[in-house]
């Protein structure tokens, strides 16, 4: 099975859009597929949950997203917002989530 983690860090609301289509489609064609949201990206996910974007709550609800970036959140003023939606904070390395946690778990990764 194919094992894939999406590092998603560009702050861009289209640039996300394709990320979350493209982590759904891999997860419906039964890949072990893994959202990590870094970078700018962070500041999205107020957006998602106040808009109630389909995708976003489909891939939420499914467990899909492994982790929220705590320094970044921090640095960008959203982690007690973040920290309130359910979603895994993380922050094992340095207070980012470390790439090489899903590499030994035999992932792909995947940056956009």
């Amino acid at each position: 099975m194919d094992k894939i983690a999406f590092f998603a860090f560009n702050g861009n609301l289209m640039c996300f859009q394709h990320v979350l289509l493209n982590v759904l489609d891999m997860s419906e064609k039964g890949m072990d597929v893994k959202l990590i949201i870094e970078g700018e990206a962070v500041k999205l996910i107020k957006e998602h949950e106040e808009s109630e974007n389909k995708l976003y709550r489909e891939i939420k609800e499914a467990g899909l997203i492994s982790a929220v970036c705590k320094a970044c959140s921090a640095k960008l003023g959203v982690l007690e917002f973040n920290t309130g939606t359910g979603l895994p904070i993380v922050g094992d390395m340095g207070g980012h989530p470390a790439m090489s946690v899903y590499t030994e778990m035999g992932y792909t990764i995947i940056t956009l």
